[in-house]
């Protein structure tokens, strides 16, 4: 599988939801009950955190 370009990650990241803290996403994936099936990263395009499923 070929690593995505630069653009296609950051189409990628301005799809998602952008947390200030990886403890504000974890709250927000505890919020709506999928805290079991997500984990958060700190995103290098956009320096700001995601959820991602596991």
């Amino acid at each position: 599988m070929k690593k995505p370009t630069r653009e296609e990650r950051k189409r990628q990241c301005t799809g998602k939801r952008r947390y200030r803290t990886q403890g504000d996403a974890l709250d927000a994936a505890l919020l709506v009950g999928v805290e079991r099936q997500r984990s958060a990263y700190r995103c290098e395009l956009c320096q700001h955190w995601h959820l991602t499923s596991r």
